[in-house]
């Protein structure tokens, strides 16, 4: 298919949760909904058309050990690629990946900058680590590094404590929030357990990353505040294999474990149900494996999220929450074809049948 051929999508188009159409046009790499006139080639895709998937929890340029180089983070946004995933809030990661902006074959990447942490508060090689009078400045920096977002370590384990606990104190997160809001970014932060929510949530926090720790009397805080959640299930599912290798070292710690992930479910429908939005992340790099969406969005579907919420939350209500566009007419093309209706049973999202990203079929 040549630059100037024209692609027709033809079946089911699902723009959003209540507009259906039946065909599209891909002309000049763009969305259109009218026939273009005098097209002399044309490439004819057949199926049910979703926008490009959105993982909002993933990490391009990122490994087991830190940073990885150009050809490792190559491979990586491709596997997201070929499982649909055409958006990525990358959430945090110490490579430089601005070189994959200048690539169309590539996934777009919305970036957080580098993780912050507390000194020794975290994984080896992933963040800065700093003390509470640098936050401010640090997320000045991220804020400007970035593309619009900032993501903080809110807790981690204290070895002291034996347990997870909050890294920061209220006053350093409350400037450093307004620091980033001054600046334009938004705010996100991992957060595993109770302790750090409420002071984040109520110095202007916009987003939590995990929020296995969300309990029932923070539920109204976070509804009220419009604060999201991305709860990354795919990852959480390793919560009880992390337990039992720190369980002699870190009893206190490996049992908070143990009841943060057997409460999983029961904690993302809670969210939900109080009207806490809910985006898919699949915490794709360090340890874990990229090109996981599907699962993700099948995670939300257990947990009892309804499948039309949680394809919304990987595509169309992704893309509006992070400022980008679907499919509507001038977009860019960037769409992901299946066989089947995900609407019908969201499994159909592991084995899209074709990849459509800046209007080329990369699949």
């Amino acid at each position: 298919m040549s630059d100037h051929a024209v692609l027709h999508v033809k079946g089911r188009i699902l723009v959003g949760p209540d507009e259906v159409r039946d065909e599209l046009w891909v002309v000049g790499g763009r969305v259109s909904y009218d026939r273009p006139a005098g097209a002399q080639e044309i490439r004819t895709v057949e199926g049910w058309a979703l926008p490009g998937l959105v993982d909002a929890h993933c990490h391009v340029g990122l490994g087991p050990h830190g940073p990885v180089d150009s050809d490792v983070a190559e491979k990586q946004a491709l596997t997201d690629r070929e499982a649909g995933t055409l958006l990525i809030r990358d959430a945090g990661s110490p490579s430089d990946t601005r070189w994959v902006d200048d690539r169309e074959d590539l996934p777009k990447i919305i970036r957080a900058g580098r993780h912050i942490a507390r000194t020794r508060r975290y994984i080896r090689n992933f963040a800065h680590e700093i003390e509470p009078d640098e936050l401010v400045a640090y997320v000045a920096q991220e804020a400007r590094r970035g593309d619009g977002w900032v993501k903080l370590v809110g807790d981690w384990i204290d070895r002291d404590l034996g347990d997870l606990s909050a890294c920061w104190p209220r006053e350093a997160v409350e400037a450093a929030i307004a620091e980033a809001h001054r600046l334009g970014a938004r705010v996100t932060a991992h957060c595993f357990a109770e302790s750090s929510l409420r002071d984040l949530v109520e110095a202007g926090i916009d987003c939590i990353e995990h929020a296995t720790g969300l309990t029932e009397d923070l539920i109204p805080l976070f509804a009220e505040r419009g604060v999201a959640i991305v709860p990354t299930l795919v990852n959480i599912a390793t919560f009880p294999s992390l337990a039992a290798g720190g369980e002699s070292r870190y009893p206190r710690w490996s049992a908070h474990m143990r009841r943060l992930h057997e409460r999983r479910y029961d904690t993302v429908r809670g969210a939900y149900d109080a009207g806490i939005p809910v985006y898919v992340g699949t915490d794709a790099g360090g340890s874990l494996a990229h090109g996981l969406v599907a699962g993700e969005v099948a995670e939300l579907v257990t947990a009892g999220i309804p499948a039309v919420e949680a394809l919304s939350a990987t595509s169309w209500g992704a893309r509006a929450w992070l400022g980008r566009p679907g499919l509507e007419e001038g977009a860019p093309a960037d769409l992901v074809v299946y066989e089947a209706d995900p609407r019908a049973d969201v499994r159909v999202l592991a084995a899209p049948r074709r990849v459509v990203l800046n209007g080329l079929v990369v699949q």
